[in-house]
């Protein structure tokens, strides 16, 4: 019996890790160092803190971000990329230049 591979290609595994509305924010907000979760909060405008929550520990079980517990009163918990998720960051960066390059023209094609 011959295994089948879940990816079809490089997007298709690169697309199933960053997928969805918030997951692409939180590494954006994660390229500039540690981020607590309040910090992330409010830098993430409009997400829930039931799916930060999700989204953060998706990242984390594909090892793209990392989650550290300070064991100390009041506790401390930080979030910051691993060596992979600065990689997918690289990998984001031109997506970024392209949207910012044609926002107007995707603000007026937008549904809904």
């Amino acid at each position: 019996m011959v295994a089948t591979r879940p990816y079809t290609c490089g997007l298709d595994a690169a697309a199933d890790v960053i997928g969805g509305k918030w997951k692409p924010r939180i590494l954006w907000a994660l390229h500039h160092g540690p981020r607590r979760f309040g910090e992330l909060r409010k830098e993430i405008s409009g997400v829930t803190e039931k799916m930060l929550i999700q989204q953060l520990r998706e990242l984390e079980s594909r090892r793209v971000v990392h989650r550290e517990v300070f064991h100390q009163v009041p506790p401390k918990v930080e979030y910051w990329l691993t060596p992979l998720g600065e990689s997918l960051n690289l990998a984001l960066a031109p997506l970024d230049d392209w949207g910012a390059e044609h926002l107007d023209e995707l603000e007026t094609t937008r549904a809904g």
